[in-house]
């Protein structure tokens, strides 16, 4: 490799360094989630923007946003570093053998999966299993993964789409919110916040036409991740629709009450996802029929 090539290479440090502060949009928490100083976290912006001969930040009370080359930038890199990424951990693990890579959604895998998965390894201790989260739909082989639990409707092209669970949602939100605006009827949440997933988009005009209701245009704010929804609740910012079994610690805490008990059927299930070129591997077809086990044990119903 030529020198003029080595210098249009920057190291991975810099660019997980910025591709962090863009996602999280602040130079702080890219530090706390590399494990670096906020000092370190700057060094190597500024030897990526001495690179680029670009200034990648504009730096303002409400903290740092990318400039408009910066964002073109991270929009251009984000699929060489998931590669870089895929093939790293393909390259840890024995991909060829008994490993299964499996992309969980972030709170479902958390509360739901998580606490099963002893049981797994207990009953499958050769299987290496290795995790990986997304949300939404991706390219299996370009991403190095072998299966995955997806929150929608069944039709990822050229997968194998097993049902898993149905899943209850009911509107929920802070009790002090709920004091503060009472409600008597589904119209009454017609005119207030509504916390709206991006995983999950219709929900909530199927819960209204589920009880009759034809609202106006909802007063929304949207949300990528479960989790930021929940906690949007908590803070009383507004109403969202949650499973209820995604929530139960909130709930016993009383930090969530329902705000209109009147729990629907989701349109959007949950399904073990694979490629049909490896649908008949030993691992995902072992660990489907353990994932089929618990839910018939205990599913979201």
């Amino acid at each position: 490799m030529s020198l003029n090539q080595r210098r249009l290479l920057p190291s991975t440090s810099a660019l997980a360094a910025f591709e962090a502060v863009v996602r999280l949009g602040s130079f702080s928490a890219a530090a706390d989630e590399l494990a670096l100083t906020q000092g370190a976290i700057s060094r190597q912006i500024s030897v990526l923007e001495d690179l680029l001969q670009a200034p990648l930040f504009n730096r303002g009370s409400r903290g740092v946003v990318p400039t408009e080359i910066a964002s073109a930038y991270a929009q251009s890199i984000a699929e060489a570093l998931l590669l870089i990424r895929s093939a790293t951990l393909a390259a840890m693990t024995n991909t060829q053998g008994n490993s299964l890579s499996l992309a969980i959604l972030p709170t479902f895998g958390t509360r739901w999966l998580m606490p099963r998965i002893p049981g797994f390894v207990a009953r499958h201790p050769d299987i290496t299993l290795n995790f990986a989260t997304r949300i939404g739909r991706f390219d299996f082989e370009a991403e190095g993964i072998d299966a995955a639990i997806h929150i929608g409707p069944p039709d990822w092209p050229g997968a194998e789409c097993t049902f898993l669970m149905s899943e209850h949602v009911e509107p929920m939100c802070s009790p002090q919110f709920l004091a503060a605006n009472p409600i008597r009827a589904p119209q009454d949440l017609a005119g207030l916040t509504l916390l709206q997933l991006a995983s999950r988009k219709g929900a909530w005009d199927h819960w209204f036409a589920q009880l009759g209701v034809t609202p106006g245009p909802p007063r929304s704010m949207w949300f990528e991740q479960f989790a930021t929804a929940a906690q949007a609740c908590i803070a009383g910012i507004g109403v969202a629709l949650l499973p209820r079994f995604l929530v139960e610690a909130e709930l016993a805490s009383g930090a969530l009450v329902p705000a209109y008990p009147h729990p629907v059927v989701s349109p959007s299930a949950y399904y073990l996802v694979a490629p049909k070129s490896k649908s008949h591997r030993r691992p995902i077809r072992l660990f489907q029929d353990w994932l089929l086990a618990e839910v018939q044990r205990g599913g979201a119903d």
